[in-house]
């Protein structure tokens, strides 16, 4: 779990020191950061559902990454929408933590750090 938080906040890090854009122009890896913020968002409702105590702190990990990428207009709203999607997409299908919420977790966890590996892989630099 430390690995996946590592990962959100070394992506975080990353938007920061990327060059700006346009106000409202799409970045190359915006698809890949609107995939992370649903990500986080289904991570805050189930690790909160399954009583890890630390359903906040993804909502954190998705302030720091608007933080730090420091959208505006319509790409903050897109980033913003994807995790709330994340979010009611879950909240819909889980009242209470099952086994597969727990798989969920899980899977949700490995992606978001592959895709964190590989947005610092391809543009760090």
């Amino acid at each position: 779990m430390r690995k996946s938080v590592l990962a959100v906040v070394l992506v975080a890090a990353i938007c920061g020191a990327m060059p700006a854009r346009a106000q409202d122009g799409a970045a190359p890896f915006d698809a890949d950061l609107q995939r992370l913020a649903e990500i986080l968002g289904t991570l805050h409702y189930l690790r909160d559902i399954c009583a890890a105590n630390d359903g906040a702190k993804w909502r954190s990990e998705m302030q720091a990454l608007i933080d730090a990428e420091t959208p505006s207009g319509e790409r903050r709203s897109r980033m913003i929408a994807a995790f709330n999607r994340g979010y009611n997409w879950f909240q819909q299908t889980y009242r209470v933590c099952t086994p597969a919420a727990n798989v969920a977790i899980r899977r949700y966890v490995e992606e978001g750090a592959k895709i964190s590996r590989d947005l610092t892989a391809r543009y760090a630099n």
